[in-house]
């Protein structure tokens, strides 16, 4: 499907670039990122941001925490503002502060990390793809990916790759060597994945007859569809709604029409329930949108299957070009420009005290 040439496409096309950045940006700060971790021992890890940000940082924490047992949260960096004992008190042992910002200058962000800094309770260390004085001045380490910065207003390759940086991260961090090799093959996956779905993806997002798209995802993939879902708000004032896979069927499958369209990133370690969840939302009257990594068998020309060979943190990043097509698809559909969504700027700066 040919779409206008818009900043939006170019950078969703060009993130496996993005990608490679992403993983060199990790490798540059290896040494400092691993002293800064074994510098105490740490007895939580809070990961904060705005908006995508925030849902990259849901999504992160579960990985963390998984991958090596130290108890993680993702917290909104507004709430961390608004709220200073979400963070425990030193007494209670040393937390390291994850702050994620596309631009290192959103205003909640910045202000919580100062606050948190000035608390005395913890580290800080940064992720960025624009990086500026605020989170430079009190991270101890930031990992920067220049070839992440992005133009447009919605992010799209600059979330991917600082999901990356935080994948790679936390498998640095845990020494998981076989995850790390994984992770490098991430950038070739994700540009044979954006040529096999493009036409697909962005034929189905310009279905106009779809008039409310709802994102199923359970894990960390729940921060990816809440961020896929955010994507669609923002490109094309459409009605999108994230939900856990199993939490959809306690109240919100009441809202399925034949305008429906759910968007699910399904995975391998629980596909039974979640295939189950589709099938009842299937019989309910809505059309799918399954992206997994063996999917087309069981759910024909509605599911697309990565094949990618990888595990499922690596393989999670696989999940996002589909989502930021799928609603390019619809902007384009509806007239919209993706690059400058109503109401929206590409930093948000906080007015008050």
């Amino acid at each position: 499907m040919d779409i206008p040439e818009t900043i939006t496409k170019r950078e969703i096309l060009s993130q496996p670039a993005a990608l490679a950045g992403a993983l060199a940006a990790v490798d540059r700060q290896a040494e400092a990122l691993v002293g800064l971790w074994r510098k105490r021992t740490y007895r939580r890890v809070i990961f904060t941001g705005c908006g995508s940000t925030y849902y990259l940082s849901l999504g992160a924490a579960r990985v963390f925490e998984d991958l090596t047992g130290i108890p993680s949260r993702g917290i909104p960096a507004g709430e961390l503002l608004l709220s200073p004992s979400l963070v425990p008190p030193a007494s209670a042992g040393p937390t390291l502060l994850v702050a994620v910002s596309r631009s290192g200058t959103t205003s909640e962000t910045v202000r919580a990390a100062a606050a948190f800094a000035e608390a005395g309770v913890g580290d800080i260390l940064a992720i960025t793809a624009q990086p500026g004085d605020g989170l430079k001045g009190v991270a101890q380490v930031a990992v920067n990916i220049p070839e992440a910065a992005e133009q447009s207003v919605a992010q799209t390759r600059a979330f991917s790759a600082m999901w990356l940086a935080a994948c790679a991260l936390a498998a640095l961090i845990a020494g998981d060597g076989r995850l790390q090799a994984e992770l490098r093959k991430v950038p070739d996956l994700s540009e044979r994945i954006i040529a096999a779905v493009a036409d697909q993806t962005l034929a189905l997002g310009a279905d106009l007859s779809l008039d409310r798209i709802y994102y199923l995802g359970s894990g960390h993939r729940y921060g990816l569809a809440s961020e896929g879902s955010l994507k669609m708000k923002e490109m094309t004032l459409t009605h999108a709604e994230p939900f856990h896979f199993l939490e959809f069927r306690h109240g919100p499958k009441s809202m399925i029409t034949d305008g429906t369209l759910i968007a699910a990133l399904v995975s391998n370690d629980a596909d039974g329930y979640e295939a189950a969840v589709l099938r009842e939302s299937q019989g309910l009257g809505a059309r799918l949108f399954v992206l997994g990594e063996e999917v087309a068998g069981a759910f024909g020309d509605q599911g697309f299957s990565f094949l990618s060979g990888v595990g499922d943190i690596a393989r999670s990043v696989l999940y996002l070009p589909p989502l930021q097509l799928l609603a390019l698809g619809r902007a384009a559909a509806k007239g919209l420009s993706p690059d400058n969504p109503r109401n929206l700027s590409a930093v948000v700066h906080l007015d008050g005290r």
